[in-house]
């Protein structure tokens, strides 16, 4: 068993943020629904190919950390485990996605992909310790394919119903009422800006960065995958 995983083609680690935020916007369409499917499609491509895949499940810390193998048993357990994600009601608890990184640039002690499904949005004010931790994956010899998932209508367009609404932080609770046109364009403006630094930090430290919108199919996830694999031969 040994030799048969240190001949795998490919070590692969699958970072999977679990915050509340990622319960959004609905049980069926949520951004954690699309994330667990699409990890899950990955991991069993992975599997199929030979290869090692591991599952990291994060959000203020790291709550679960497997071990990178490439057997048929590993697989079922991954399965399990992203399966229990999406029965269980988040705790109201904020994201580190930053810190968490690094963490995980730490423990992979081999050249790995390291595919990240995350909306980042306890970094959009803390951009720096995000952008570090990227860097750190980098430095460490890892390649990187960040996931950037979100619901595009709502969290980038903020298009919403004009009447009074109350919205509510799922990390901490908190709520407002107020009626969307009157801060839509601001809004817009500092997602806008969130999202292209985003972007463009990726590009610098040549990570792949994928705009996974909920309402779009895995495809796209699965031809990035297949590209960067490519690549990496």
């Amino acid at each position: 068993t040994k030799r048969y995983e240190e001949e795998t083609n490919l070590r692969c680690l699958i970072a999977l943020d679990t915050s509340p935020s990622m319960f959004y916007p609905s049980e069926s369409k949520s951004k954690i629904r699309f994330s667990v499917y699409a990890a899950s499609a990955l991991s069993y491509l992975l599997n199929r190919q030979r290869d090692a895949v591991g599952l990291c499940l994060f959000s203020d810390k790291i709550d679960v950390l497997t071990p990178v193998k490439s057997t048929p048993t590993h697989l079922d357990k991954i399965f399990t485990i992203l399966t229990n994600v999406t029965n269980h009601q988040p705790k109201q608890r904020h994201t580190h996605v930053g810190q968490v990184l690094n963490e995980i640039a730490e423990k992979i002690h081999k050249r790995s992909l390291v595919v990240i499904f995350s909306d980042m949005f306890d970094s959009a004010e803390n951009t720096d310790e995000l952008f570090k931790a990227l860097h750190h994956l980098k430095h460490n010899k890892h390649e990187v394919i960040v996931f950037h998932v979100i619901d595009n209508q709502t969290e980038l367009l903020f298009d919403f119903e004009e009447r009074p609404m109350e919205f509510v932080d799922l990390e901490t609770g908190d709520k407002i009422k107020l009626n969307p046109g009157d801060i839509k364009t601001h809004y817009k403006v500092e997602a806008d800006k969130f999202h292209r630094n985003l972007k463009m930090r990726c590009n610098q430290y040549k990570i792949d960065f994928v705009e996974a919108d909920v309402q779009s199919d895995f495809s796209v996830i699965l031809q990035t995958y297949l590209i960067k694999r490519a690549k990496m031969r």
